[in-house]
């Protein structure tokens, strides 16, 4: 069966576009579709750990850093995004050391977890009160949130090079090895793109968390804009969409990439209005970092809107071979 909507996008693009831009387009798109987009990725790994560094490292202070272990993400952050950077430049770099940081700041997600759980049931009422203390107390998926950027970093160690697009040796080499196993293992299909279903389930977990974060974020203001319910309604629009693209690769290329769309933009929008929000406080930039730590969140619109991109990157790739 074709891959319809790369195939689709590649038609448009040569039809509307320029020849230079049709040409850098529908390079990307095979780049993306056949796994070759190893040095993209550790880009957007630095980029997003800068961003969920910043993060949490705000969130924490608030907290004044209470306990010793508020201060590893902070660090990992920057080391991921260190990694990142290494993994541009160098095959092995992104191979080893953005790996095993990338595993490292993955259980460093699941352990703030953890604690985020115990702060929650350690306010007064405990779990007996979930609501209130769930949103009063630390924002309980803001550490698996904060693992997003690490499981990219994860997924871009075993992608193969931008430029191992066109190496017909290594193809050659890796198919025998394929045949020789006489299967072909997971790490052979995040190699080659064939890992649909997998980023869709994964989609649908983040959704779930970015969605729930916000929901219970904007309740703590009452909702007092309109438009704070939008990531809240589009949360199971693309739940939904990833969790039928791990089943239909029809969903996967028309829902999922919808929805994605409007994830990715309505995160765009919201990190506009958490700007504004922080600008229109007492002293407004002229006191950035008070009013960054005690404005809106600024980056978590972001969050939301990597959730979309998480969509957008499922659409466009192959599914698993069994």
């Amino acid at each position: 069966m074709s891959f319809v909507l790369t195939s689709a996008l590649e038609r448009s693009t040569r039809h509307s576009l320029p020849a230079p831009l049709a040409a850098v387009a529908t390079s990307a798109l095979e780049h993306l579709r056949e796994g070759c987009f190893q040095r993209s990725l550790c880009f957007v790994v630095a980029v997003t750990s800068v961003a969920s560094g910043l993060e949490v490292g705000y969130e924490h202070y608030k907290g004044s850093y209470s306990n010793p272990v508020m201060y590893t993400p902070v660090a990992l952050s920057g080391v991921l995004a260190g990694s990142g950077l290494l993994g541009i430049f160098s095959r092995w770099g992104a191979r080893t050391i953005l790996r095993w940081i990338s595993v490292a700041t993955l259980a460093d997600g699941i352990v703030g977890f953890f604690f985020h759980v115990r702060g929650v049931a350690r306010k007064p009422g405990g779990w007996n009160l979930p609501i209130t203390n769930i949103v009063m107390g630390p924002p309980i998926f803001a550490p698996l949130l904060f693992g997003t950027s690490a499981y990219l970093g994860l997924i871009a160690s075993y992608l193969r090079r931008e430029e191992d697009l066109r190496e017909l040796g290594g193809r050659i080499r890796e198919l025998a090895g394929e045949l020789t196993r006489g299967r072909t293992d997971w790490r052979t299909n995040l190699r080659y793109g064939r890992f649909q279903r997998h980023l869709a389930a994964l989609t649908v977990l983040w959704a779930f968390f970015s969605g729930f974060e916000a929901l219970y974020s904007h309740y703590k203001t009452n909702f007092r804009y309109k438009a704070q319910w939008t990531p809240v309604l589009l949360t199971p629009l693309l739940m939904a969409s990833a969790g039928g693209a791990i089943k239909s690769r029809c969903i996967a290329n028309t829902a999922l990439p919808i929805a994605s769309a409007l994830a990715l933009a309505d995160g765009a929008i919201g990190f506009y209005f958490h700007a504004r929000g922080i600008a229109q406080r007492p002293g407004g930039i002229k006191k950035p970092l008070y009013n960054i730590l005690y404005g809106p969140p600024i980056f978590a619109p972001l969050l939301f809107a990597a959730c979309g991109f998480l969509g957008l990157m499922t659409s466009l790739l192959h599914r698993e071979h069994k």
